[in-house]
């Protein structure tokens, strides 16, 4: 009976797992010493543009920009996938003394390291664009609750595919369990700052998408889903990347 309850309590965790093969993004957050700045951002840049420049191994860097991680830098290494990480982790000899001695000796020693899944499915990458900026919406999912959220993150991309299809964004699960609400997060990439200044009308797309009155039946189901959100803005240092920052179309749209 055990084990029973065990299967089918894994059992939306392995739709939404079969749903999702989009790519991996493994990210890294890092602090760099507060008296090492400089010499973190030159071993940093130097580093990544040598090692992690194309191919599975290619990094962004992220600064954040806001919240209580402000200060605080995202290595951010993909689109990958798991299959590959054997061979892009494989660092040889020189790669590993370059990071320990131009990277990691500037830096804090505590780090967190998340692996993100992007949902394609629930992601609108339409057409090409520059990372810039980076608006970050974290989600933490009740326990059990995976499918209802599932259910509940159809209705936000219906509503806004429908009313606001040219906003580029990408939508990623957590591959791993974890007890710091850092279960689902939406991204929304935009150049200008006046984007966070306009008006917030999803209460009313909403309901001229899914029926009048329909909101209040949403918030519900948020609520009974999930157990918080948290922000933050990131914004692209391409002088600390090795990416492009270019992002093209993605199948499976």
């Amino acid at each position: 009976m055990k084990r029973l309850l065990v299967i089918l309590t894994m059992v939306p965790l392995i739709a939404m797992a079969q749903e999702m093969q989009g790519p991996i993004f493994m990210n890294v957050m890092m602090t760099p010493h507060p008296e090492k700045i400089d010499a973190f951002e030159a071993g940093l840049a130097a580093h990544n543009k040598k090692y992690h420049a194309d191919g599975a191994g290619t990094v962004s860097v992220f600064w954040v920009a806001s919240g209580k991680n402000s200060g605080k830098y995202i290595w951010s290494m993909g689109p990958t996938g798991w299959a590959a990480m054997d061979e892009v982790n494989n660092y040889d000899e020189a790669h590993t003394m370059d990071w320990n001695t131009n990277v990691a000796a500037n830096a804090l020693p505590e780090m967190e390291t998340n692996y993100w899944k992007n949902d394609l499915a629930h992601s609108n990458f339409s057409k090409d664009f520059n990372l810039k900026n980076l608006s970050i919406f974290m989600v933490d999912i009740k326990r059990f609750k995976q499918m209802e959220f599932n259910s509940i993150l159809d209705r936000v991309y219906k509503v806004f595919k429908t009313k606001d299809p040219d906003q580029q964004w990408g939508a990623y699960y957590n591959e791993l369990p974890n007890m710091g609400g850092q279960d689902f997060v939406w991204v929304d990439f935009f150049d200008k700052s006046e984007w966070m200044g306009r008006e917030d009308k999803f209460a009313q797309w909403y309901e001229e998408v899914h029926g009048a009155g329909s909101f209040a039946g949403f918030l519900k189901d948020v609520e009974a889903a999930t157990n918080g959100d948290m922000g933050e803005l990131w914004i692209y240092r391409k002088d600390l990347s090795g990416s492009t920052g270019e992002v093209s179309p993605r199948e499976g749209q």
